[in-house]
């Protein structure tokens, strides 16, 4: 006779085995704004006349000249950013290039600080994290430790202790606001924590993606606590780099990025981006300016983004409550703001998971993604990112994921992957 458990299995391979047969056809790898969601900075296409050609400054927007951006965005970054007009660089339309550059210029520059001139290079990296931080760094050699993260950022203790004993380690990544994956924002301890911190390596630096900074979803606004000012505080004015960009807020391919850090470390990276180019898009610092004017403009623009945002992730946390509210083999973040849900599954599933949502023509990013080299050793991390799908697709979605993620681990607690005398919450992995 069969157990209640195996009826269950047979139950869900039958619908899972139908939509086999009649496969989806939806994704939800990237972070990418919707056409609604686009459309909301339309005007930004046509807002530029030819009074608009002069800068407050007087400088013509048409023409080479102003490599560290227009006065109006350095206006405009600072506000965002929490600094001085002069601790800020206004690029092109990427936040991840600007950070790339950084690097490089730290890597191989010959007329300022390097990195690689002192030896082994290894950098901290928050896990689960943003997959492109950790593919770049990868990509340009430097060996990479995951940290565990907790509700209020990276575990600091784990933190404080590599850096005070391994020279070799000479940074660390954060996403501070609304991380990517998990929507946590650091606490004001951890940001001081990270400030103050006493490293081995005396040429340490912080990776501040705050590309989630004006992104969100409820009016519980938590924004993290100003780096920058920390580590001046703690008598680490260079330490910091800071990014952001309008990439999300209106086009993710004709944005505005900016870099800030203390006005040191801005003079030494406009002198490497001398050799690189004579200036940025100026007409597109200048439309952006036009277009988001100034702060309460931009929040109340941001709001009108979570309007269309934010069903869709109260979806996901429904449904999720709904279908697991007796089944508890996943855990899953419910973001006060960003543009994706983490999903924490049973120890060693994700990865098969992913495999079977595939199947049935549910696009994910690969399981683990989230972590440095794709390795997690726990096998239990998997990114959602529902914005780029109309709201009935994520909930197609949403039904097709809870049905996998319970198929995937029945299936494999009866075939003795999982221990089947345990109760399923507690072979939950954890971070």
């Amino acid at each position: 006779m069969l157990t209640d458990r195996q009826k269950r299995y047979h139950y869900l391979k039958t619908k899972y085995d139908y939509l086999l047969k009649n496969p989806l056809s939806l994704t939800m790898t990237r972070g990418l704004p919707d056409k609604d969601q686009l459309n909301l900075s339309t005007s930004l296409l046509t807002n530029i006349t030819p009074e608009d050609y002069e800068t407050e400054d007087h400088k013509d927007i048409r023409n080479y000249g102003e490599l560290t951006g227009i006065l109006e965005a350095k206006h405009f970054f600072s506000a965002m950013l929490g600094v001085t007009t002069d601790e800020v660089f206004v690029g092109g339309n990427s936040s991840l290039s600007l950070l790339h550059m950084v690097l490089t210029s730290l890597l191989y520059s010959k007329n300022g600080p390097s990195l690689k001139d002192k030896g082994p290079l290894t950098f901290l990296c928050p896990s689960p994290g943003y997959d492109r931080h950790f593919a770049m760094t990868e990509k340009l050699g430097i060996t990479m430790i995951p940290v565990p993260m907790t509700d209020v950022g990276p575990d600091m203790d784990i933190v404080e202790e590599l850096v005070a004993t391994d020279a070799s380690i000479k940074g660390i990544w954060c996403v501070p606001t609304y991380s990517n994956p998990t929507g946590v924002t650091y606490s004001d301890e951890t940001v001081d924590r990270l400030a103050q911190l006493e490293t081995l390596a005396d040429d340490f630096i912080i990776l501040w993606d705050n590309a989630y900074v004006a992104h969100h979803l409820t009016e519980d606004h938590t924004i993290a606590k100003n780096i920058l000012a920390s580590c001046k505080a703690a008598g680490y004015p260079n330490r910091p780099w800071m990014v952001c960009s309008t990439s999300k807020i209106t086009f993710p391919g004709a944005g505005v990025a900016a870099l800030a850090s203390s006005e040191e470390n801005i003079a030494f990276f406009s002198h490497e981006m001398f050799y690189q180019t004579i200036g940025f898009d100026k007409i597109n610092q200048k439309r952006h300016v036009k277009f988001l004017i100034d702060q309460e403009h931009l929040a109340q623009h941001m709001a009108n983004h979570a309007k269309l945002l934010k069903p869709k992730f109260d979806l996901i946390t429904r449904k999720f409550r709904a279908y697991f509210s007796d089944r508890k083999m996943v855990d899953w973040t419910e973001p006060k703001g960003g543009y994706f849900v983490h999903l924490t599954t049973m120890t060693g599933c994700a990865t098969d998971i992913v495999s079977h949502l595939s199947d049935i023509g549910v696009k994910v990013v690969k399981a683990n993604s989230t972590y440095p080299y794709g390795i997690n050793p726990l096998d239990n991390s998997i990114r959602l990112a529902p914005t780029s799908i109309p709201l009935e697709e994520v909930e197609q979605a949403i039904d097709a994921i809870c049905l996998t993620i319970e198929f995937c681990c029945l299936r494999r607690q009866l075939e003795g992957a999982i221990d089947d005398t345990a109760t399923p919450s507690s072979q939950l992995g954890k971070h």
